[in-house]
């Protein structure tokens, strides 16, 4: 092994010092990715790292829920209110911000490490001259980077299409299920069409008569995860 080892030149030397702890970190992360992957079943996974990413585990508010739920009246009214002024959200939570891809992530980078150093290491060592060598090895390196990266980007997608966001409700109508009371004194409940689903929320309405099973409704307002409707004319 040391004979081995001294008849590398410096630079097979450093290249194996990268592809050695590299290649042992990228199995550590794919077993991780394994494990977590079969606990998590099918509520998701949470992507808070390479997607930024607020997360709700049992959601990309789909296991990667990316909109993380802000406890407090006081934090409500603030969102609600900027919603309304600005029509931005201020907790994070868009869900457009989980779609970015991320080149630059510890995932990305072991693999390009990775794949940089053997391919290089194979190359030199097969009689191509070194500036070559590392030429192949850094191409496919970034290749293998940004294929790891769209897979992220495409995951944490995927996760978020399967994620409710009460907010994308505000203006969609529905059909009363469970009687709504009127005056704000009680929960009914809607069936309502939003991000391709039909998704059944609880709702309340303003309005001074009980809007009756059947009834076509329109969602004007949120409270929290709780719908303001009124009847639809």
């Amino acid at each position: 092994m040391n004979e081995w080892w001294e008849g590398l030149s410096t630079v097979l030397k450093v290249l194996y010092c990268i592809a050695l702890p590299s290649t042992l970190l990228l199995l550590i992360q794919t077993l991780l990715a394994i494990i977590v992957g079969a606990h998590a079943g099918g509520a998701g996974f949470d992507v808070s790292d390479t997607s930024g990413i607020d997360f709700d585990g049992g959601g990309m508010h789909g296991g990667f829920d990316v909109h993380t739920d802000i406890s407090g009246a006081a934090m409500h009214d603030m969102s609600l209110g900027h919603d309304m002024a600005g029509g931005h959200s201020v907790d994070g939570g868009n869900p457009s911000d989980f779609g970015t891809m991320r080149m630059f992530t510890l995932q990305t980078i072991v693999a390009f490490l990775t794949v940089f150093s053997w391919t290089t290491i194979v190359a030199i060592q097969g009689g191509l001259p070194q500036g070559l060598a590392f030429a192949i090895g850094f191409a496919l390196g970034f290749i293998v980077m940004f294929a790891i990266a769209k897979i992220v980007q495409l995951s944490a997608k995927l996760a978020e299409n399967g994620t409710l966001d009460v907010r994308n409700c505000l203006g969609l109508t529905g059909t009363v299920y469970i009687p709504i009371p009127g005056k704000g004194q009680g929960e009914g409940k809607v069936n309502v069409t939003v991000q391709g689903q039909l998704r059944e929320l609880s709702a309340v309405t303003a309005g001074e008569e009980t809007i009756r099973t059947g009834t076509q409704v329109r969602v004007t307002d949120l409270r929290g995860d709780t719908v303001v409707v009124e009847r639809e004319d």
